[in-house]
């Protein structure tokens, strides 16, 4: 007898541990043909109490815990800065800088807290050029007053709710007990060690082996934890004078003495006067309007009103009548930066000392020039007329948090370990930040008394008072930080992207600047692309006269974005806690 023809249509039977590959899916079912492919490598992170994104793993689980334990984003936000300050000591540091803006619940104004201190008042540029045969080393020559500290501080007894101990006992723990290292810090300890291993206290902290440390080897940093554990010991009383008496044994106290010590001994400019007399200003951030949203930076001594100047330029060009990724959008977001680097070059400063007022950098007229002079087929040299050799790379990290009530933290903590030596007995340094001052005498950021220098690391917070929604966003990477941030937003906001999206996009670089680290180098015209960009797009960018420089896919030096805060996520939803991690660097988010 003939067996009929098998129907080839027909699910085949399921045989238990033969066919079933995982779930209820197997290869003979049309099951899988119903769902779509991932829209990004990593989701969107979606929460109902509260969403962080920090620039390391351990630090976005901490900063949930805060929050799951009833802390605010604020609370949140602090402890993640403080232990970022342990746990991503190749990022930044507890004597460095730490920028913050702050959005409460309820209210339209964004909060900055600069975040930076000043060089001291026995500086001169005559002298520094003097002592220093016409260079800027790096190390305790080029130490400014230490922000970060004062600035959690700030933060904490102004915006937050929790006790001081309280925020800061994760740091404690990690620097006392330890943690074991992952694969990219122990490179990022291996690349640094190229600088921090000319420093004796430095190298016996992060190579105790004399060599660099291996995936899974422990960092522990006694010194460090021990000076966290002494500020902690100060929260006695209310919680605000917990903050104030710890922030006065920092800046004040025997802190400040020893750390004064070791920072003179080594070439440092400091007095305890500079300490004593330093507190990180609030102020009302500057913001610009773009595609509905209000996007607020720190002021001009950081670079923030690159991204400013630039979405404001972009604001009124014809980005949604191009496809994403296309020659032409990238090349008008490229102009845009450019013009904002170039206004970089020649007023930004610390705003004490500079000769313009933000707010004419943000006027419609001043804006609508510099978007007049880019040509939508032409590129722009740039502000550097010739190449600029040389290497100036520093880094740094970010902290963002939001919570159900409406609270937004955006803070990027900063300084790398092989900027200047770690003070013996306190585990920490004086932060090298005048690295980014300038020696030119009619430079706007050149180098005075009491000046602080003109910052790289610059949080941003982006608000639409039409639907309620606000986002935390910022990025490490030197001169690239505002540049994804910036690519970031447009990708979400002109072309409605999800968060994830956003930060996973391949992105373009301009460095056709002087760069913001001594030498300062610059390649004028030059445009770095990542690799996932076509080379049809590249040979358009090139026909533009972009100077393709070619970067791999998932570049490091492309930044790290993070993005935390809520967003509508379809015509019918209310505003959703979301948060996204850049896997370009080991950003994580989290949330619940």
């Amino acid at each position: 007898m003939t067996e009929a023809p098998a129907d080839m249509n027909a699910e085949a039977p399921i045989r238990p541990g033969k066919d079933q590959t995982g779930g209820m899916r197997n290869a003979g079912s049309p099951t899988p043909a119903l769902f779509p492919p991932p829209e990004s490598l990593r989701p969107t992170i979606v929460g109902r109490d509260f969403v962080v994104s920090a620039g390391h793993p351990i630090v976005a689980q901490v900063m949930a815990e805060v929050m799951a334990q009833g802390g605010t984003a604020i609370d949140a936000g602090v402890a993640g800065g403080l232990l970022s300050n342990v746990v991503q000591v190749d990022m930044c540091n507890l004597g460095g800088v730490a920028p913050t803006l702050i959005r409460m619940a309820g209210r339209a104004e964004i909060h900055v807290i600069d975040g930076v201190g000043p060089w001291g008042q026995e500086v001169t540029l005559d002298a520094f050029l003097a002592r220093h045969e016409g260079q800027m080393p790096l190390g305790s020559p080029v130490g400014v007053v230490p922000a970060a500290f004062d600035a959690w501080c700030t933060a904490l007894a102004r915006f937050g709710t929790w006790r001081l101990a309280d925020v800061i006992a994760p740091a404690i723990d990690y620097a006392q007990r330890g943690f074991p290292l992952g694969l990219r810090t122990a490179k990022a300890f291996e690349l640094l060690g190229n600088g921090f291993s000319g420093y004796e206290t430095s190298r016996a902290v992060y190579w105790p082996k004399g060599r660099p440390p291996r995936p899974g080897e422990w960092l522990v940093q006694t010194d460090l934890g021990r000076t966290l554990a002494r500020l902690a010991a100060c929260d006695t009383g209310s919680r605000e004078a917990g903050i104030a008496a710890a922030r006065a044994l920092f800046y004040e106290g025997e802190i400040a003495r020893e750390l004064l010590a070791f920072h003179r001994a080594t070439g440092g400019w400091l007095t305890a006067d500079d300490l004593a007399g330093y507190q990180s200003p609030i102020a009302t951030a500057p913001e610009v309007a773009f595609h509905g949203w209000r996007i607020a930076t720190p002021g001009i001594v950081s670079q923030g009103p690159v991204m400013l100047q630039a979405l404001a330029i972009l604001d009124k060009l014809p980005l949604d009548t191009l496809e994403q990724g296309s020659s032409s959008h990238l090349h008008f977001v490229a102009e845009a930066l450019k013009q904002g680097f170039a206004e970089r070059e020649r007023h930004y400063t610390d705003p004490a000392f500079a000769g313009i007022e933000i707010s004419e950098l943000l006027s419609e007229d001043r804006i609508a020039a510099l978007r007049a002079a880019i040509r939508p087929d032409i590129a722009l040299p740039g502000a550097a007329a010739e190449a600029m050799p040389g290497q100036g790379r520093f880094d740094t990290t970010y902290v963002a948090a939001a919570d159900a009530a409406g609270n937004v933290f955006s803070s990027m903590p900063s300084d790398t370990i092989d900027g200047a030596p770690i003070a013996p007995g306190l585990g920490f340094f004086v932060s090298p930040r005048g690295v980014q001052s300038r020696l030119e005498r009619d430079h706007p950021a050149a180098i005075a008394p009491g000046k602080r220098p003109r910052l790289t690391p610059a949080p941003a917070i982006a608000v639409n008072d039409t639907t309620g929604e606000a986002l935390a966003i910022g990025c490490p990477g030197g001169d690239m930080i505002v540049q994804a941030m910036t690519q970031s937003l447009v990708d979400m906001l002109v072309y409605g992207m999800t968060p994830q999206q956003a930060v996973e996009t391949p992105r373009v670089a301009t460095f056709s600047h002087p760069g913001s680290f001594y030498p300062h180098p610059a390649f004028p015209r030059r445009l770095a692309v990542e690799g996932r960009i076509s080379a049809g797009t590249r040979a358009a960018l090139a026909a533009k006269g972009h100077v393709i420089h070619d970067w791999p896919d998932f570049e490091f030096d492309a930044g790290g974005v993070s993005i935390a805060g809520s967003r509508v996520l379809s015509e019918e939803s209310a505003p959703t806690l979301v948060a996204a991690a850049d896997l370009r660097r080991s950003t994580y988010a989290a949330g619940r």
